[in-house]
């Protein structure tokens, strides 16, 4: 898996929790994914995908895409989903 930031937006009771990792692209456009990460047996993390990529032309837009997103997958929780805005992460710096 590629390096990305975590942002959580709500623990669920099995301790389980539901981030989001915000991305610019660097050409003009920023992607938000949701994840549902889980501690495993050994410490190591396990993430699952349950939004896919939402691509969109402003951090704020895709923020709030995916805002919206979580709140259709989790309508039992919705009013205690972390609002954006959320961590963005730029890519890896280039050495100079």
């Amino acid at each position: 898996m590629a390096r990305l930031n975590l942002d959580p937006l709500i623990k669920f009771p099995d301790g389980s929790q539901l981030v989001v990792s915000t991305q610019s692209s660097g050409e003009g456009y920023f992607t938000c994914e949701l994840f549902v990460t889980r501690s495993r047996y050994d410490g190591r993390g396990e993430f699952d995908s349950v939004s896919g990529h939402m691509q969109r032309p402003s951090s704020m837009d895709a923020q709030d895409f995916a805002y919206d997103s979580a709140q259709r997958l989790y309508p039992r929780i919705k009013d205690g989903i972390k609002k954006p805005p959320y961590l963005i992460w730029g890519g890896p710096l280039q050495s100079r």
